[in-house]
Parts: structure tokens; C-alpha cells; sequence
């Protein structure tokens, strides 16, 4: 039965108490895997702005919604716009663009695009105790949501409680969380410290409004539809409590040993018959893997076998799409009625049917154009600039097959759920020592166990090269390395390493280059870097590479590809680097909108806008001789 409710499903007696909480309330919900929390949500946020008491209802612009990836701000707005009947303008942001609204506000001639992640949330932290959301146009949120609320660490839960206290006199939330499936404690070094801060931000609440809290719990399961994908779920209270390390193996091995019955078992990934059944699946699926090296060499034996999929990326990557750069490079108007930009995006080929009109809206929410009904170009090729481009407008996740780790993957839900056979707690504990964190271990697990809706499966991770890091550093570039000290048998490929300051193509045809990326060049295809000559480009870099497909340059490495390459072929100090001829095995990760200097897009021919498109590539590079196909080694 479902309720009258545009046809979503009925309120549990949780849920409702949940969304019928006065607007100023203080509301924490702990809730499990599966329970409803995206359903509960959208019901909450309607709630708020519909009350018939004008006193009691607020404004979609007075609610604050935050999210820690694109694909949940995504998924919330989608469900807002199909469920919800007075919520339909609120808008769910991740913390990143967020923060880089407040900066703007509060230093809008900041050079903020090239802080980093954690300097932007710092930064904006600051800000709001300067009082920056009180100054100008800005409004302070009456009330604050926030879903997975237990990842909260270090800067973002900074930047939460600032906020939170800055405003406690006038500002309600709703904060959902499971402790059990915090996963992210690993972005802190030190393990006491990391001990410390798991549970931080639910302890600050609990002390910050000792008598205003309202605990609320959301404890049944809707994802899960068979017994399979069930098993791990009695798990998830007691991971919420779980500390003592001894403690946390016993739960791990006894998660492990659930996975790992024979009835869930998959023969190999390489086998044809998990092959055709990874082909021909009509239901969503994804592969969890236990960290990034496991999963790109997961999606390359997919690839090689032709198996179409995703692997996910970071969560802070916000790719700009690339008909962004297409559709103001066909025009040199200054604004765009709503009716040519559907008929500008129209000749744009994309791999799905774009829904125009809303993103024409969302653009012109976004970029604040002036004309009643005229989207400003100029806004819009600044919000691309300063990183500001709207999650809503990105490129939606078409392929049913996804390549993830568990930590990117939490907060998703599929029919299908591989998992990669976890280690025993005895192999972690000699891999790890002391280091070893086994409650994140243990509920990591969980977390990767309770994605599915219909079948768990399990099966044997691949073997891995050796990945190291060049200087030992831990952020140095990633290398495949063997056991002799000077071996360099390949590279990781990282966002950044295509060239963005000129058009690829610029030395000779960009035009005919960008045609071509357009018709010839999509996600998955196999591309090389070829070097272009032995004279390094610099005393710290690389000679200059270009990037290839099938024969034609479409690219060229990055200055920083070149700087990083050198550092991991610079052995020590006295050892003469060598240069690879070249690198194969990449992939196309996306093609994706980039700006330069108006004079570098002019001088290719390109328009004075500073942008263009280019290809942005993953996995695992291979180095070998250009003249017979040999791997290449010192």
C-alpha cells in the first residue's frame, strides 16, 4: 500500500516523528544501513516549508542542506523534485561548494580556485566566525541538514560546529548519522588521534545542547530485500559502540565469515562465465574494492575484456562536462535565451538525452543572471573558472556497472554488491603492526556488506604490481616499482596530468582537435603518452609527452605530469634518470570542460572564452620501447 503522498511510500511511526519536528529543533537520528534516511529527509524538508503557520514554515532559501559527494546532493535533489511537493527549491550542496560560496562571499577577489580542499573549509570556517554569512546578500540558515553525519572529521567538522555555533540562538538541524559506518577515520595519521575524533562531532552535540537535543533512531531496513543481503545488518549496533581493537577483530572475522560462505562465492573475475554475466546484466552492480590500486586493477581487466563500466572517483573531483565548453564556443553572445540554448546543446553530441530546460534553470540560478529570461555566458564561464560550476548540472552516471573502493561507495545503494575477499585480521596485523585500526576495519566491512538490495557475492582480488610512492613521500606519485630500489616499471595516472593551459592541438589544429574529441573520444577508451623528444623540459622535469589515440595526438602531458615523472625516475642523487619512451595502458577517464587565458584560446583559433575541452585519464601506465612493444626498465 502506499500513501496518497505523490505516490512515495508511507511514513514508518519513526520516521514521522522525525519529519514533524518544529523547524528550531535540535535533532540528531541515528540511523542504520538502509533505513530510509534519503525518504525521511525529503518528507523532512517538505515538512519545514509547508507548514500553514507562517511562523512555523520556512523559506527554501533559509535551508541549508549538505552532503559529502555530488552523487548524494544528486540523489537528494532527484528525489526532492519526485517526492517532494513544497521542498522543490531547496537546494542540496556538497561541503566543498558550499564553503566556496561563503569564501566568495566574504573575500570574493580571493584566490580560492587554487586553495585546496581542506584549506577552502578551513578558510570558510573562519569566515562564518567573522561573521561572514551576515554580510551583503548573504542569509543565515534557519535550520541545517546534514546526512552521514559520523564521517564529520577534522576540517568539515570544524567548519559544522562554527556554524552551528555561531548561530545556536536561531537555528534548528536535523543531523543523521551511523556510527557504525564510519569510515573515514583513516584521513587522520595518528591512531590515538584518530580514536579520538571518531564520535567527536555526536559527543560536541550532546555537550553543546544538553537540554535541547532530541535523539531520534531510524532502525528498520528497506534496501535489503533477500536474506543474503540481510546478513551483515544485526551487526550494525554493536559496531556503533565497538572501540576495544581485540573486540573489533572478534566482529570482523565473524563479518568475514559470513561474507565468505560458499554460497556467495564467484569464481574468478577473469572467468568467461562471471564475464557474460557482468555483460549482460540488467541491474545495477558494483565491485568493492579494499583501496584505489585494487580498484584500477579491477577496471582494467574489465576494459581489456569489454566489460562496460565506471570506476568512481574521488569524492572532492568535480569535472566540469564537457558541452559546457562546446556551447560557448558555438556562440558569441553575451546571453542565451532559454530557446537557443536548447538548440545549441541539441548539436552537442551526448552520450544521453540532456534534460535542457532544467539545466538552463539551474544555470541561471546558478551564474544569478541578470535577464529575466537570459542566461549570462560571462557568469557562467566565471563559475567554471572559480570552481563553482553547479553539482546539479553535472554529467549523470549512466553505467550500471561500478568499480569502487567501499569508502567512495558509501551512502550508494545496488541490486548487485561483489565484494573483494577481505585478508584475516591475521594478515592485516602483520601488514599493519601497531597501525592497524581494526574497528574501521570491521566497519568498513559492514559497510561494504549492507550496499546491496539483492545479491552479495565475494570473490578473489587480483594480483597487484608493487605501487610505491616516488620519495617515499606519502602524497609522492605513484609508481610501479619491484623490489630492487631503481626498478620503474610504470606510473599512476592523476587528474591534472593533460595539459589545461593550452588547447590540445594548439601547435597545429585545435579546431579540428576539440571535432575530434567530440566524435572519436569517450570514457574507457585506451590511450598512450608517446615522448616527443629526450631534451627535458626543464632541470626538474621530464621530456615532453604526448598523449595518443590510435595514432593521433589529442594531448600532451601536464607541467606537473612532467615534474612528478622526473621525481620518480630521479632515484637518488646521483642516479641519471631515464625517460620512457612510451607509457601505455591509460585510459579515458572523461572529457571534461577546462579555462586558460582568453590569448591561448584565441591564438588556437578556439574564441576569446579561455576554455576548451580536454581528456582527463586513469589508470595504470605501463613504460615500453616505441619501436617493438617491449617493457621498458632500467
Amino acid at each position: 500500500m502506499t500513501d496518497a503522498y505523490l505516490g512515495s511510500p508511507p511514513l514508518t511511526d519513526e520516521q514521522r516523528v522525525v519529519v514533524e519536528q518544529p523547524w528550531d529543533a535540535r535533532v540528531l537520528v541515528t540511523a542504520g544501513a538502509g533505513a530510509g534516511k534519503t525518504h525521511t529527509l525529503v518528507r523532512r524538508l517538505d515538512a519545514l516549508c509547508g507548514q500553514e503557520d507562517p511562523d512555523e514554515s520556512l523559506e527554501a532559501a533559509e535551508i541549508l542542506v549538505l552532503t559529502f559527494s555530488r552523487a548524494a546532493a544528486r540523489e537528494l535533489r532527484e528525489r526532492i523534485a519526485r517526492h517532494g511537493e513544497r521542498a522543490r527549491r531547496v537546494r542540496a550542496q556538497t561541503f566543498d561548494a558550499w564553503a566556496y560560496g561563503v569564501l566568495l562571499q566574504a573575500q570574493p577577489d580571493g584566490e580560492w580556485s587554487a586553495a585546496s580542499f581542506d584549506e577552502r573549509i578551513t578558510a570558510a570556517a573562519q569566515a562564518i566566525e567573522r561573521g561572514a554569512l551576515e554580510a551583503g546578500d548573504a542569509t543565515p540558515p534557519a535550520h541545517v541538514v546534514i546526512d552521514e553525519v559520523q564521517d564529520l572529521l577534522g576540517s568539515r567538522r570544524e567548519l559544522v560546529e562554527a556554524l552551528l555555533d555561531r548561530y545556536q540562538d536561531s537555528c534548528g538541524f536535523t543531523v543523521v548519522g551511523d556510527a557504525a559506518q564510519s569510515v573515514y577515520g583513516f584521513q587522520i595519521d595518528n591512531l590515538d588521534e584518530r580514536a579520538d575524533e571518531t564520535g567527536r562531532f555526536f559527543d560536541w552535540l550532546r555537550c553543546s545542547y544538553p537540554d535541547d537535543l532530541v535523539e531520534l533512531h531510524l532502525t528498520q531496513n528497506f534496501r535489503a530485500v533477500t536474506p543474503e543481503a540481510r546478513v551483515a545488518l544485526p551487526y550494525g549496533p554493536r559496531l556503533q559502540q565497538v572501540a576495544d581493537m581485540d573486540q573489533a577483530a572478534i566482529l570482523y572475522e565473524e563479518l568475514r565469515g559470513l561474507l565468505l560462505d560458499p554460497a556467495n562465492g564467484l569464481s574468478d573475475l577473469a572467468d568467461p562465465l562471471t564475464l557474460d554475466g557482468l555483460r549482460n546484466l540488467s541491474d545495477t552492480c558494483v565491485i568493492l574494492t579494499r583501496d584505489n590500486q585494487q580498484a584500477l586493477v579491477i577496471s582494467e581487466l574489465l576494459y581489456e575484456h569489454g566489460v562496460e563500466h565506471r570506476l568512481r572517483r574521488p569524492l572532492e573531483e568535480r569535472p566540469v562536462p564537457y558541452w559546457v565548453a562546446e556551447l560557448l564556443r558555438r556562440t558569441e553572445a553575451t546571453g542565451l535565451t532559454a530557446d537557443r540554448f536548447r538548440s545549441l546543446l541539441a548539436e552537442i553530441p551526448l552520450p544521453y538525452e540532456p534534460n535542457a530546460s532544467a539545466l538552463w534553470t539551474v544555470l541561471r540560478r546558478a551564474t544569478r543572471s541578470a535577464g529575466r529570461n537570459v542566461l549570462d555566458l560571462e557568469r557562467l564561464r566565471r563559475s567554471v573558472v572559480d570552481g563553482r560550476f553547479p553539482d546539479e548540472a553535472a554529467d549523470p552516471e549512466m553505467t550500471r556497472i561500478v568499480v569502487s573502493t567501499v569508502h567512495r561507495a558509501k551512502g550508494l545503494e545496488f541490486d548487485r554488491v561483489i565484494v573483494l575477499t577481505p585478508p584475516t585480521i591475521a594478515d592485516l596485523r602483520k601488514q599493519y603492526k601497531e597501525e592497524l585500526d581494526s574497528p574501521a576495519e570491521a566497519r568498513a566491512l559492514y559497510v561494504a556488506m549492507t550496499r546491496a538490495r539483492q545479491d552479495l557475492y565475494h570473490v578473489n582480488p587480483p594480483e597487484l604490481p608493487m605501487i610505491k610512492r616516488a620519495g617515499g613521500r606519502k602524497n609522492g606519485r605513484r609508481y610501479v616499482g619491484g623490489w630492487r630500489a631503481y626498478d620503474r616499471f610504470g606510473v599512476v595516472a592523476e587528474t591534472g596530468d593533460v595539459c589545461r593551459d593550452n588547447p590540445p592541438g594548439h601547435e597545429s589544429d585545435a579546431l579540428a582537435t576539440q571535432a575530434y574529441l567530440l566524435e572519436h573520444i569517450g570514457p574507457g577508451q585506451e590511450v598512450l603518452l608517446r615522448k616527443r623528444h629526450d631534451l627535458p623540459m626543464g632541470e626538474f622535469q621530464s621530456p615532453p609527452y604526448a598523449l595518443v589515440h590510435n595514432g593521433r595526438e589529442i594531448g600532451e602531458a601536464s607541467e606537473r605530469f612532467r615534474e612528478e615523472l622526473f621525481r620518480v625516475q630521479k632515484v637518488n642523487r646521483t642516479w641519471d634518470p631515464w625517460w620512457p619512451d612510451e607509457i601505455h595502458g591509460l585510459r579515458i577517464d572523461v572529457l571534461e570542460t577546462v579555462t586558460g587565458s582568453t590569448a591561448a584560446g584565441t591564438n588556437a583559433g578556439l574564441g576569446d572564452r579561455g576554455m576548451w575541452i580536454v581528456p582527463r585519464i586513469t589508470g595504470i601506465g605501463w613504460y615500453r620501447r616505441a619501436d617493438n612493444n617491449e617493457e621498458q626498465s632500467a
